[in-house]
């Protein structure tokens, strides 16, 4: 049977990821996913020198699963370099600064902080595609080491510095905000972020850094963009000009205007979109988003001659869609976005700076972006799954599904089942709340039989 028939045993769209010690998350497998990608990469790449980045965010478990990950990398002979508690794409920078063979991240994201994962990139900084994590799942089951050489761990928490250098160096002076507050998560942007602050001109400027303490045990607790009241509460209390949330690895950004209000990464697409046109970027007349952007965004693309592509949920996708398109931009409502001539991989303190140059190139108006947006009203409902993944019935489903959108004259209806959580995602979006309302209530009474 072929990859593309197989699923995956324990990556789901953004890595292994499990209760923290148990389940598909204890020392005993990352040794072995330790191990197993050595092997992958030594398959693929035979002349390579074994060189690994390994970074984590500030969750309890994180040392216990980096020891477990790195002797299992060392145990085949590679030499480890840890960057410590760093940004998920300040890992891909790494890999390509240092020349590295791959890189890996410890992290769970936005789950909470019992929860843990671990993720793997390339030689080109970017996540590994379906078929190659199968490779390394294959090889989890082959986990005899008879390698007698012996890999050396390296600690560089100088890289954390100069990542966070490296997107200092994308923000033009001019287009620094006064009034901005950082929302740090209690995660992975906690040592980027102040770094950032002092190389920019926010260092003469008022900015806050909030969230920004963390003890193992806070991670995404309520702050970053899993609660966005912290954050908008705080720009609203100390009349800030605009704020910037991150989640717990800091590979999303979500923004609060000054009213406090949301600006979700459809709206931050809309305008990267635009500001990358007005520049003739390569790429510029594509921008690729998953199948849960607003139709809105389509719509205001549209009108500035940008054709928007869709794909499934997940940056990876988003990634894989931009490089066969040749897109340059893409990314997700949920604040995951791609500029490739910047960065391969989601960078919310990235996209924070990119946001800023667009909106003083665009000589935008933030306070009116979410006025002026106009998104269709959309719902999302998640049912919990009372069964595995693989058991429930998608076509039923589907068939459903397909019912219910013959009623709509305008929008769309999309159900998933989640790749990092036990969920069965339910949106609807149609241009009348009361639609949406009634249509989302109604679907998801009949498809809880099917969770």
């Amino acid at each position: 049977m072929g990859n593309e028939q197989r699923q995956r045993k324990y990556f789901g769209t953004d890595g292994v990821r499990d209760l923290a010690n148990s389940g598909n998350m204890t020392p005993e497998l990352a040794l072995k996913l330790g191990r197993a990608f050595i092997k992958f990469n030594h398959a693929h790449r035979p002349n390579a020198k074994k060189k690994i980045v390994i970074g984590l965010d500030t969750r309890l478990s994180g040392g216990m699963l980096e020891g477990a990950l790195s002797a299992g990398m060392t145990s085949e002979g590679a030499e480890v370099f840890s960057a410590g508690i760093i940004p998920t794409p300040g890992v891909s920078f790494a890999v390509k600064d240092l020349q590295a063979d791959g890189g890996a991240v410890i992290s769970a994201s936005h789950n909470p902080a019992e929860y843990n994962g671990i993720k793997f990139l390339g030689s080109d900084g970017c996540k590994l595609s379906d078929d190659e994590e199968l490779e390394i799942e294959d090889l989890l089951s082959t986990d005899d080491n008879k390698n007698s050489e012996v890999g050396k761990i390296h600690q560089r928490p100088d890289l954390v510095t100069r990542y966070a250098e490296h997107i200092a160096s994308y923000l033009n002076d001019e287009a620094a905000f006064d009034n901005v507050v950082f929302d740090c998560a209690s995660g992975a942007s906690a040592k980027s972020v102040p770094v950032l602050v002092a190389a920019t001109k926010f260092s003469k400027l008022n900015t806050a850094i909030i969230s920004h303490e963390y003890d193992g045990r806070n991670i995404n607790k309520d702050c970053g963009v899993m609660h966005m009241e912290n954050l908008t509460s705080y720009v609203v209390n100390h009349k800030m000009a605009l704020g910037f949330a991150f989640d717990g690895d800091a590979d999303r950004v979500l923004i609060s205007d000054s009213h406090g209000r949301i600006i979700d990464g459809d709206i931050i697409l809309w305008v990267l979109g635009r500001w990358l046109k007005k520049r003739n970027a390569p790429g510029s007349d594509k921008v690729v988003v998953t199948v849960m952007s607003n139709m809105a965004l389509e719509s205001h693309l549209k009108k500035n001659g940008i054709k928007t592509l869709r794909c499934p949920v997940g940056d990876r996708y988003v990634l894989e869609t931009m490089r066969s398109s040749g897109a340059g931009l893409g990314g997700e409502q949920s604040g995951h976005i791609i500029a490739s001539e910047f960065t391969g991989t989601g960078d919310g303190l990235c996209t924070a700076m990119l946001f800023m140059n667009a909106i003083k190139d665009l000589d935008e108006d933030v306070s009116t972006l979410i006025d002026r947006f106009g998104r269709y009203p959309q719902k999302l409902t998640n049912l919990t799954l009372t069964k595995p993944r693989e058991l429930v019935d998608m076509e039923a489903v589907n068939e459903i599904v397909k019912g219910y959108e013959a009623k709509l004259t305008d929008g769309r209806i999309f159900v998933r089942t989640s790749g990092t959580e036990p969920l069965l995602r339910i949106l609807v979006e149609a241009p009348e709340k009361s639609t949406v309302e009634n249509l989302s209530t109604e679907l998801a009474n009949k498809l809880e039989k099917y969770s």
